[in-house]
């Protein structure tokens, strides 16, 4: 038969849930940017290629969605730092298993 799980053992999982899904959540971000700037590059070189009167006006809005860019996986960085130094599930089950 099974062994209940104890305080301890819960806290554990959570922690080790939690690095997996923190490293998923880096992982896909960088993934997503990585193509993003892949896509973005190319797409302004295309433009320029077509039109090289416009690539001033084009690098700036390049750098601009370049930088929206890099904002939506630094957001998912803040998250993931949240639930590996601040995890929220793991006070829940503190204080569950305290009875407060």
């Amino acid at each position: 038969m099974a062994e209940p799980l104890t305080h301890a053992h819960l806290i554990t999982q959570v922690y080790g849930i939690t690095a997996l899904a923190v490293s998923i959540l880096i992982g896909l971000g960088a993934l997503g940017t990585a193509i993003g700037f892949g896509l973005l590059g190319g797409k302004f070189l295309d433009g320029v290629a077509r039109q090289p009167e416009l690539a001033p006006m084009l690098q700036v809005k390049m750098f601009i969605v370049a930088g929206l860019l890099d904002a939506i996986s630094m957001i998912g960085v803040a998250i993931a730092l949240l639930f590996t130094f601040s995890n929220p599930f793991v006070s829940s089950i503190t204080s569950i298993a305290t009875g407060a």
